[in-house]
């Protein structure tokens, strides 16, 4: 079958566990837009925090961005969809992120907030990793209920970093029956989205946009946010460093994050 679209997840899956992109992914990135190839990024980043990399994504079209919440159309610089969450139910999730001493992160369409303090001991919420780039790019925020009630349905994600596995555990159980997506992607992060937003509705939307199936589209990805989307496509492939439960829902497994994994799945779906 020829396929029409490519999504990939950025951590973990396009970027190395360093957070770069190798030559030859570029490379052929680019090669699969100019053979007409809808090349397009599925991520829980904002737009935001992706600038780092948009020098590289020439070839990047459109993104399924903050886990679906934003489909947004990068050649003509505007958002396709937009899914923001309830002001009520932001109000809750950034009460339980409080209340667990956590670091509550929230994203709109263009915009990363989070509380200064936090983003500068990033390293207590295992998001060490990341704190170059919320140093650069974040607005600072001290109000979280301010913020939300002088910014209506502008708000489409709520990242809460715990400092332990249990400590997540402890949100997901109070937030569990409220109407939210709950997934996660790092290691005590918990992502809240509206109730059935994801990469995979996000994918759904995107082909009715571009009037192609969804069994013309290969995703990859690594994390729990990455199941939704791994199911609906046409081709799911989780990276070799994916978790075995991952692994078990995808059509097929490729090399890890460190070994050209995209490439390889690439190389396997659009060039054989």
């Amino acid at each position: 079958m020829k396929y029409k679209l490519l999504a990939f997840d950025m951590d973990s899956t396009l970027l190395t566990s360093d957070k770069k992109i190798s030559p030859a992914s570029i490379a052929k990135l680019e090669e699969l837009h100019r053979r007409g190839v809808h090349v397009v990024v599925s991520t829980g980043r904002g737009i935001s925090e992706i600038s780092d990399y948009r020098k590289y994504f020439q070839s990047v079209t459109y993104g399924i961005m903050v886990s679906g919440a934003v489909i947004f159309d990068f050649i003509h610089d505007k958002p396709i969809s937009l899914h923001p969450i309830e002001e009520n139910l932001l109000i809750e999730t950034i009460n339980v992120g409080i209340a667990e001493n956590a670091m509550v992160h929230l994203l709109t369409l263009k915009d990363s907030i989070a509380n200064e303090n936090d983003v500068h001991h990033m390293a207590d919420f295992h998001m060490e990793i990341y704190q170059k780039m919320f140093e650069k790019i974040f607005t600072p925020c001290n109000d979280f209920k301010n913020f939300v009630s002088e910014n209506p349905k502008n708000i489409f994600k709520v990242n809460i970093y715990h400092r332990s596995i249990e400590s997540r555990n402890r949100t997901i159980d109070r937030l569990k029956n409220l109407n939210l997506q709950l997934t996660y992607a790092e290691r005590t992060n918990l992502e809240a989205t509206p109730k059935n937003i994801s990469k995979g509705s996000g994918l759904v939307e995107l082909c009715k946009f571009l009037n192609i199936g969804v069994d013309e589209c290969v995703a990859i990805g690594d994390g729990y946010n990455d199941e939704e989307i791994l199911k609906t496509a046409g081709v799911g492939v989780a990276m070799g460093n994916a978790s075995e439960e991952i692994k078990k829902i995808a059509d097929f497994v490729t090399d890890d994050n460190d070994h050209e994994g995209v490439l390889k799945a690439i190389e396997k779906f659009f060039d054989e």
